[in-house]
């Protein structure tokens, strides 16, 4: 009987695109049969320093977009395969950690800096693990995605493919899988192309700032009044369910108002059209229920590709304020 391949998948939470991939493959592994492991090296090599830089990443890219689009794309020049900080010797060592412990016959990794960690930690043990390289953006693709050593990269889409092979990418090398959704979407069926859209369900997916939540809201459901939205609170449900109430309220009967929730697959496939951030994640998981898309926030460098991605399949657009959305509702 040949031996169950063990797998290793590491992620990291700047970003929920990092972990949902991450996720979604053990989903899909395993039910090939596999054994999988996820962790997070960031949070089992410094916790606090993890959560602090975590809280950052989204303060930052929800409130000073432009800032991180700076940060983001100074990160192109920098050169990871030398380790430098003493942050990451503790972040490397958790690697070296779980390969020891775990013993992979594969690492997969859903954030671009593991696999240079990989290299030195291959280096030292002389044992080499292949690696993996899911690579969870589109079209823009940092330079930190290309740079280190792997077996194969795992990319979202074609075009994705033909923009890394522009590169100098070994062009065998780049596979396009797809985005990591949940195999649930493979058992749903999307909404009917020939559904005559009364009511007109809306998935909106808000960041943390409370005065555009109230603005999109109020501009989507005074829109039509065949308008019905559902608002997902997510992780911001303390910062926004007073805010989300008041909605509510206002337009009775036409908002629903969800949490944290596990079935974003199947509130995709029951909506008429979804608006959120370009998040790859959530522009993916949208591609895969075939429900057109909104985006209403963007963040400038790591999200563009993910919205050209939408503009080059006819799948949505940037609509970044609330008289924008009002006017794609209602086009």
């Amino acid at each position: 009987m040949a031996a169950v391949p063990r797998i290793l998948i590491v992620t990291a939470a700047f970003g929920e695109g990092h972990n949902s991939a991450a996720r979604n493959l053990a989903v899909a592994l395993e039910a090939a049969g596999a054994v999988t492991q996820v962790s997070d090296p960031c949070l089992l090599g410094v916790p606090r320093v993890t959560g602090v830089v975590n809280w950052g990443y989204r303060h930052v890219t929800t409130h000073f977009p432009n800032l991180w689009a700076r940060i983001y794309r100074s990160t192109d020049n920098c050169d990871f395969s030398k380790q430098r900080s003493p942050v990451m010797r503790w972040v490397e060592r958790a690697m070296g950690r779980l390969v020891r412990d775990f013993r992979p016959d594969a690492v997969v990794s859903t954030y671009p800096l593991y696999p240079y960690f990989m290299t030195r930690i291959s280096e030292k043990s002389g044992e080499k693990t292949p690696v993996f390289i899911v690579v969870t953006d589109s079209i823009e693709i940092n330079a930190a995605w290309l740079r280190a050593e792997c077996e194969r990269w795992l990319v979202t889409d074609a075009a994705t493919r033909d923009s890394m092979v522009r590169k100098g990418l070994p062009a065998e090398k780049i596979v396009d899988t797809g985005f990591p959704v949940h195999p649930a979407f493979s058992r749903l069926s999307p909404v009917d192309a020939s559904d005559a859209c009364k009511p007109f369900r809306i998935l909106y997916f808000p960041t943390a700032q409370l005065a555009f939540l109230r603005r999109h809201a109020r501009a989507l459901l005074d829109a039509s009044p065949d308008v019905r939205l559902t608002i997902i609170l997510g992780r911001n449900v303390r910062q926004l369910h007073s805010r989300a109430k008041e909605i509510k309220q206002a337009y009775p009967g036409r908002v629903r108002l969800i949490g944290w929730t596990r079935k974003v697959p199947q509130l995709l496939n029951s909506h008429h059209l979804v608006i959120g951030k370009a998040g790859g994640a959530t522009v993916h998981e949208s591609i895969a229920a075939r429900c057109p898309m909104l985006i209403h926030h963007l963040v400038p460098g790591q999200e563009e590709g993910n919205l050209r991605l939408l503009e080059l399949i006819g799948g949505g657009h940037l609509a970044e304020s609330p008289e924008a959305l009002a006017r794609s509702v209602t086009d």
